[in-house]
């Protein structure tokens, strides 16, 4: 009997040295290095300090779909007054910042039909140029930086070109804000 508890008694010193070893090494890894640990976590803010207020251009259009320019613009000042601490306003000379940019719409075909060649789904494709400047030190916070997006659409669907464009232009709307974030 006694060898029994003698065993016994190895083993659990054995698993509380591992026990031990383990706690070790996760607290390492979360407070050691700042590397995948909390040491990189902070509370400050996503966009620039210095910015409270924000100009839209309206941003030009490279294709010759018309229209999808104005949709942007009112996408992004959307967003921007939704989703950023900082406010949209009409007058140039009033703003810290103008934001725009260049739009082009590409259109393409995902899928055919087999015998008769017709396009089953269609794809659209929105980039953007974005360029952000601030006024009051002429510094680009953003230099022609390229964003894309895309949507599909089915004319089996009931869904046609503008359904998917409008839902591209929303998208890479979002994106163009998340742009305005600072870098990490």
């Amino acid at each position: 009997m006694t060898f029994g508890c003698e065993k016994i008694r190895k083993y659990v010193t054995d698993y509380r040295v591992v026990a031990g070893v383990v706690v070790l090494a996760i607290g390492a890894m979360m407070g050691g290095c700042d590397i995948g640990g909390l040491g990189a976590y902070s509370n400050e803010w996503l966009y620039p300090q210095d910015v409270s207020t924000v100009y839209v251009e309206m941003f030009d259009s490279r294709s010759f779909r018309r229209g999808y320019e104005y949709t942007l613009s009112d996408a992004v000042c959307k967003r921007v007054e939704a989703e950023t601490p900082y406010k949209i306003v009409s007058d140039r000379d009033l703003a810290d910042t103008v934001l725009g940019g260049q739009l082009s719409v590409y259109v393409g075909s995902l899928a055919w039909e087999r015998y008769s060649g017709r396009p089953l789904e269609m794809e659209t494709t929105v980039a953007v140029s974005v360029s952000w400047k601030n006024l009051k030190t002429g510094k680009l916070l953003i230099n022609n930086e390229n964003v894309t997006a895309s949507a599909t659409y089915s004319t089996q669907l009931n869904q046609d070109i503008n359904y998917a464009t409008n839902l591209a232009v929303n998208r890479v709307a979002q994106k163009v804000v998340e742009l305005m974030e600072i870098k990490w």
